[in-house]
């Protein structure tokens, strides 16, 4: 299987994977009043899709590791059942969040979500997998909450009604926290007995998300958390442009899923996670210079997006300076 053999080429892996995590959702951005429960299947369609092309591809060739096919059967069943409780969770996770963003507004629920995530994810991943200089790992993690709040500032500052509702923030609270533990499972499917490769945790993680989606997606599309109730009547009779923004909402984020995974068998699931947790300077930037959504935004605005990007380019240093061999 490829697998990056330098610091350089893992840490531009998942400098790559944070571009695709900050940049899946403009594909939702693109679709015409295609509901998010909708779009959602063809998201899952393009992960799953995505990842086992990689883990047939890339996860099979060349003489590092075990080929990806092989992998999957040779490894303790006990990993592939932490594997797929991992995409489990991450969906369950990922759907709350949209919802907690419908209800509460970026500014309340983003930063909740991913500041806990990103906290909770680091700090039980180094537990079991202590790999990385502790105080640069942590002083890393602690910019990137900090540039998450000023990126709520930021969009705070946009309008003059900050949306405070306390059903919102409960479940940002229950995403953060699920979004949290999915990296630890991911961490001890790949370290432990006969462990499985990057490209056989990302394989089945979307498995495991596609049972999620079946249990929880049915259900939001019937009681949804925010909105109108959809039906499957209506995915079936959606523009075929909105289904294929959809499979390419799944491929992008695949392949950062991916690449994050590959990297983290060299520097660590704590370190490579903390890195792909900075997708929200990505997914800010679109905001700020192909959706202008910052557009008139007062000086304030522009200041906390400033703070924001030397926050977690700052972060991203420490982080990576973190590695150890």
């Amino acid at each position: 299987m490829y697998l990056p053999v330098s610091f350089i080429g893992a840490l531009a892996l998942t400098i790559l994977s944070t571009i695709c995590w900050g940049s899946w959702a403009n594909t939702f951005k693109g679709t015409r009043s295609y509901p998010f429960a909708l779009f959602y299947w063809d998201y899952i369609a393009g992960m799953l899709l995505c990842l086992f092309v990689l883990g047939l591809t890339l996860g099979s060739l060349g003489s590092s590791g075990e080929p990806f096919v092989k992998n999957i059967a040779a490894a303790d069943h006990s990993n592939l059942l932490y594997a797929l409780l991992a995409g489990f969770i991450f969906n369950l996770a990922n759907l709350l969040l949209v919802a907690a963003i419908e209800i509460a507004g970026l500014a309340v629920a983003f930063p909740i979500a991913v500041g806990i995530a990103l906290v909770e994810g680091v700090v039980v991943s180094y537990a079991l997998q202590p790999k990385g200089r502790v105080l640069y790992l942590a002083a890393g993690v602690a910019l990137a909450v900090v540039a998450v709040l000023f990126d709520a500032r930021a969009y705070r500052s946009l309008s003059s009604q900050q949306i405070r509702s306390a059903r919102g923030i409960v479940i940002s609270i229950a995403s953060g926290l699920l979004m949290g533990t999915f990296a630890p499972f991911v961490a001890r499917a790949m370290t432990h007995g006969h462990a499985l490769g990057p490209y056989g945790v990302g394989a089945l993680l979307a498995v495991g998300a596609l049972c999620s989606s079946l249990v929880a997606n049915t259900y939001l599309m019937k009681r949804p958390l925010s909105g109108a109730a959809v039906s499957f009547r209506e995915y079936w009779t959606a523009p075929a442009s909105n289904h294929a923004l959809g499979v390419l909402g799944g491929v992008i984020w695949g392949v950062g899923g991916c690449f994050n995974l590959v990297a983290a068998g060299l520097l660590g699931v704590p370190i490579s996670y903390a890195i792909g947790q900075s997708a929200p300077l990505i997914a800010a930037a679109w905001g700020v210079f192909v959706w202008r959504e910052f557009a008139g935004a007062l000086t304030q605005a522009w200041v906390s997006l400033a703070l924001m990007f030397v926050c977690y380019m700052a972060a991203i240093v420490l982080i990576a300076a973190a590695y150890q061999k």
